[in-house]
């Protein structure tokens, strides 16, 4: 195989462009989406500080050192979640990214500072993992940017993960949900600009970039998404994508581009009568304390 933009011996091809790569081409193909995908939306602005979320995981790497590369002042996030082994090892290759680029890494553990553990979350509220899990990121990623000052919260979601949350919303018709799907959520009272800058790139390409730019991340799976059905509904659409290559692409930003604004007056009309929570402030549609600190208030009170 031959590199499309240099002619050379290529290493990776992507079939949905149909095109090959050389490693320093395919790099730049990779900082080229992002970079177009941050000025199509506009997500990030001159001056602006971004914190990226990380995991230790090739998504969330990858993204880092990406902005990096396009010169974004770019700060890390880690949260520890208390999930055992997996935990430990992901807080290593976060950690370890850091100290070999000379990033800063800012650091909040969930069962430290709040005394809650994921595994014990869902014991408490006898629900899965997952749900523990995404209701602390997002309270606890938007706390850290409000509080340091950040202007833009970075996730490193892909063009797998938004196909595959699309695809299930869209089997249940989750209106409300539609409405947000989008690569930008715009900041409002108590809440940071949060975007998705990876989305036009797949899981694929991310973990072909860490491998050749020589970035170390944590492999397995967090051992609590056996069973997720955002797991199945990525093979679902793997197996589509391998017929018809594109097709991920294609129904993501074709919502996007078509279906997408028929959605924004339902989400919209979920943000109206919030209130600040009595316990953290952060903006909340409940009477009383926001979500997560009832969770903590839930584990917390366990005899």
């Amino acid at each position: 195989m031959k590199c499309r933009r240099c002619r050379g011996a290529a290493v990776i091809e992507l079939r949905r462009h149909n095109a090959a790569f050389c490693r320093d081409c395919f790099l730049h193909h990779c900082g080229e989406q992002v970079r177009r995908t941050i000025a199509d939306h506009d997500m990030v602005r001159p001056g602006e500080r971004v914190l990226v979320a990380v995991s230790g995981g090739k998504d969330s790497l990858a993204l880092w050192d990406i902005l990096l590369a396009l010169d974004v002042d770019a700060d890390g996030l880690y949260l520890g979640l208390g999930i055992g082994d997996y935990s430990d090892e992901s807080h290593r290759m976060a950690s370890a990214y850091a100290d070999a680029r000379g990033a800063k890494l800012v650091e909040v553990d969930l069962p430290a500072d709040y005394g809650v553990d994921v595994p014990g979350a869902a014991l408490a509220t006898r629900r899965v993992p997952c749900s523990a899990c995404g209701l602390s990121k997002r309270h606890l990623f938007n706390k850290a940017a409000l509080d340091d000052g950040y202007d833009v919260v970075a996730t490193g979601h892909n063009l797998d993960d938004e196909a595959a949350v699309l695809f299930g919303n869209v089997l249940r018709w989750s209106t409300e949900y539609l409405g947000r799907q989008l690569p930008v959520l715009p900041a409002s009272e108590g809440f940071a600009r949060k975007v998705k800058p990876l989305v036009r790139l797949g899981e694929r390409e991310t973990a072909a970039y860490c491998v050749l730019q020589g970035i170390d991340y944590i492999v397995e799976e967090c051992p609590n998404a056996v069973g997720n059905k955002h797991l199945g509904y990525k093979e679902a659409l793997n197996a589509i994508e391998d017929q018809s290559p594109g097709t991920k692409a294609a129904f993501y930003f074709g919502f996007l581009d078509k279906a997408s604004r028929l959605f924004t007056a339902e989400a919209t009309a979920e943000q109206e009568g919030l209130r600040p929570c009595p316990g953290c402030g952060s903006p909340t549609t409940n009477e009383g304390l926001c979500a997560f600190c009832s969770l903590v208030a839930r584990v917390t009170s366990r005899p």
